[in-house]
Formats: C-alpha cells, structure tokens, sequence
C-alpha cells in the first residue's frame, strides 16, 4: 500500500485528505503543520509521496522543498495549494515538485495526480500548466515587489545585503524573531525559497546592482 504524507497548517483540511486518500487505498503514514518537524518525519518514514501546502502560517512549503531537494530524500512530492500565483507553480517545479494542484480541484483531479507522479510523471492541471508557463517566462519581479510596504522594502533590501536577524533587528528597532517573521512571509509572498533567490530577484527588479554584496 502507497505511503503518503500530508503537510497542511489546516487540521480539517488533513482529515479530509486523510477520508480521500484512504478510500482510494493508500495510507496515510504522518502529518505536520510544521515543516521542520515534517522534514524530521519525512527522513524517518520516507514515504513514497508528500502533499504539501505552500502557506503553512508565517512559514513556507517552498522551504522544506529546498531541503528535500537539498537533502536529495526519494520522497516525490506534489504540492496541494489555494495560490494560483504563476511565480509560487514555477518555484515549486524549479524546487522538485512533480505535480500541483489547487485546493478546490475534484478529488478526482488529486488522485490522477497521485498516480502519474508515483509513476515517475509530472502533473498539472491544464490551467495551473498555464500558470507555470507565465511564471517560468514572466518578469514580473517588479510589479511584485511595489505591493511591499516600506518596512518590507527595508527588510529585502538588508537581508539581500547580507545583514543578519540582529543587524536588521538594531537598525530598524526590531526583535530578531520579528525580522526572522517578517523575512519567512515575505519569502512566500515572493515566492521564493532561500535568500540566494531573493537577491537574484531583487537584482532582476533593479533593487540591487549585480556587482553589490
């Protein structure tokens, strides 16, 4: 029986998954609204496939996609999200994932996904494939980045030049763990999963120079 591990920051939304899965025969080993302690789990169960959420409160599914990556674990994964966001599709595929699908979608829609990435193929739907076209080839950088407050502004622009939690935190008044908050969901809101991404992306939309620290 297939192995499957659910990541959701939902409860209600596990448990309905968990109901699905199990009446089309796989098993539902472990779940986590907490990625850190999903990637403990993960690396001791090593299922066979990881539904993953992207919004996981102040914290990002695309940072535990890093670390599987990262880490090379065999779990394949899909990631099952509410953002229909072109730039959060494309990170996730650039990041491993070999299916996405949105919350919403027919559990039908779920369960071939299951099938084709267990069977070594990817999996997306005909308008997230759209999606992900426009965020491999769009520069929408930019745009992106002129939704930020100032103070998030602030934020990008110091941690792209190597300033840390407590540098940023004396200079703008701010604990450390505000700027450690302040940074996860602005790497969510971007859609990107570590701070190399994040300065290539602020080098894109011009807030940074290629040559700067």
């Amino acid at each position: 029986m297939t192995e499957i591990y659910l990541v959701d920051d939902h409860a209600m939304m596990r448990d309905g998954l968990r109901a699905v899965l199990q009446a089309s025969g796989y098993r539902v080993v472990g779940e986590s609204a907490d990625p850190t302690l999903a990637l403990a789990e993960l690396q001791r169960l090593a299922p066979a496939l990881l539904l993953l959420d992207l919004h996981l409160g102040e914290r990002s599914g695309l940072a535990l996609l890093t670390e599987l990556q990262r880490r090379r674990l065999p779990t394949r994964t899909i990631v099952l999200s509410m953002s229909a966001q072109p730039r959060h599709v494309a990170e996730a595929l650039r990041l491993g994932a070999l299916g996405y699908v949105l919350k919403g979608s027919p559990s039908a829609e779920l369960i071939g996904a299951i099938e084709a990435v267990l069977q070594g193929r990817r999996h997306l739907s005909p308008d997230v494939a759209d999606l992900a076209v426009q965020g491999l080839t769009a520069r929408d950088e930019p745009a992106a980045l002129e939704g930020l407050s100032a103070r998030e502004r602030q934020i990008i622009e110091l941690v792209v030049r190597g300033r840390s939690s407590t540098e940023i935190g004396t200079l703008l008044h701010l604990s450390p763990k505000t700027v450690d908050s302040y940074r996860s969901r602005l790497m969510g809101k971007l859609g990107v999963s570590d701070v190399p991404a994040l300065v290539r992306l602020a080098i894109r939309a011009g807030l940074i120079g290629a040559d700067e620290p």
